[in-house]
């Protein structure tokens, strides 16, 4: 079974909404998590300029006494710390030739448009510009990665890497996040990475307070998501969706 997100219109197609609570989450990991120490909140910090009683003065009377002189707004930007970048081992294997396999998780982003576009076709999606995939990937929230990384005895320097998975989420940095393009190499599906990507995003979410996630789904992998802590259309929500029409 592919494990997967909805990245073109085919029905049908169901919305999966999550009002998290932390508790759904944190006892269903199978591997480790270092969320808890390597995330941090964001501070925000507001910056105003300092506007002094003179200056007030001057305006009641009508006569600013410097023509001249620049007052600038209050500043609403908020500044958040960056996200630590997480990388660790999930699996380590030894195959019968003797080379070392491991399976390597990575929030850095370091996915390249040829490998994905790679993946894509291996699990029979729909090619895409490479272009928006680029965008795609550049303007997402997070993007959480699995490489395998081969290591044969006495090759150090020559170890294969390989995607074998990837998962992605948009965000407005506050409230709302959506899961998307959510894959596994065929190759390595039923060992639980596609669990692993997903609740590791729905983690890192939760510890920048961000509860509100929402997925699109094929509705072959319905039950996968709702395993997870998923909900199909809560409290009565519906998803309408628009596409154009050629």
């Amino acid at each position: 079974m592919h494990i997967y997100g909805a990245v073109s219109p085919s029905p049908p197609r169901v919305i999966l909404s999550l009002f998290c609570c932390p508790c759904q989450i944190s006892n269903q990991l199978q591997f480790p998590c270092k969320l808890d120490t390597d995330f941090r909140r964001g501070i925000r910090k507001l910056k105003g300029s300092h506007v002094t009683a003179a200056f007030w003065e001057s305006i009641k009377s009508g006569l600013l006494k410097n023509p001249t002189q620049v007052i600038e707004a209050p500043s609403t930007v908020e500044e958040e710390e960056e996200p630590l970048p997480e990388e660790f081992v999930l699996i380590e294997k030894t195959h019968p030739d003797g080379s070392i396999e491991q399976i390597i998780f990575s929030s850095v982003g370091d996915v390249d448009v040829n490998d994905l576009e790679a993946l894509c076709d291996k699990v029979g999606w729909p090619r895409r510009p490479l272009s928006k995939i680029a965008a795609a990937l550049k303007n997402s929230y997070m993007v959480a990665a699995l490489h395998s990384v081969r290591k044969s005895p006495g090759e150090e320097e020559n170890d294969q890497k390989k995607l074998i998975g990837m998962a992605r989420a948009t965000s407005d940095h506050a409230f709302n996040a959506t899961i998307w393009d959510v894959l596994v190499d065929p190759d390595y599906q039923g060992q639980g990475l596609g669990k692993a990507l997903v609740e590791k995003l729905i983690r890192a979410l939760l510890q920048r307070d961000i509860g509100n996630i929402t997925l699109f789904a094929d509705s072959q992998v319905v039950e996968f998501y709702r395993n997870l802590g998923f909900e199909p259309d809560p409290e009565g929500i519906k998803g309408m969706f628009w596409y154009p029409k050629y």
